[in-house]
């Protein structure tokens, strides 16, 4: 599995780049080809989808993309390609935001995404995204498992955003759950 490739963009087509990594050149598909620039070094987040007779590598510029397609991907009925559609179309805040607002028609604007699609996107995703406001930084995978501990403990989102911020986050995820129920319980 990738978390990322370094390297530079040696292609650019309407579908993928592909990225020269010593020697090596990665087709990696991403959501805007266009969005990067031929000869020039990148960090591309990348995701590598794995399916019977499928092997892809997906990249994103930013790590909030790469996170926001898995989570679009993880719901019944949305595969890469309509997530790449909708990252394509739209930034991820505001993807956020259409989610956790319930905004049916927004996510009906992208191309394959219909009716049935958006709400079963609003179904699985509302109120289990955090790329807004203070959390538009690259999400925490420690904090993110801590958040979904207290969230099964009967916390909810709003409550735990204060004191996910005072959480040291070098300590393991069974500490740092501990020291959120303190600062809860004050």
């Amino acid at each position: 599995m990738y978390g990322y490739i370094c390297g530079k963009v040696v292609k650019i087509t309407p579908k993928y780049i592909i990225c020269d990594n010593n020697g090596i050149g990665y087709l990696i598909i991403v959501p805007n080809p266009y969005n990067f620039i031929l000869n020039q070094d990148y960090k591309i987040y990348v995701h590598q989808y794995v399916k019977e007779d499928v092997l892809d590598l997906y990249g994103f510029k930013e790590d909030e993309e790469k996170e926001m397609f898995l989570k679009l991907i993880s719901v019944s009925g949305i595969g890469p390609k309509s997530a790449l559609s909708i990252l394509a179309s739209a930034s991820v805040s505001d993807i956020a935001k259409a989610i956790d607002n319930g905004n049916d028609a927004y996510l009906k604007k992208f191309p394959g995404i219909g009716s049935k699609a958006s709400q079963q996107i609003i179904l699985d995703l509302k109120g289990k995204l955090n790329f807004d406001g203070v959390n538009s930084m690259a999400p925490n995978s420690k904090l993110d498992d801590v958040s979904d501990a207290l969230v099964a403990l009967g916390y909810n989102k709003k409550e735990l955003t204060k004191v996910l911020a005072k959480l040291d986050a070098t300590k393991e995820v069974g500490e740092l759950v501990k020291d959120a129920l303190r600062l809860l319980v004050k």
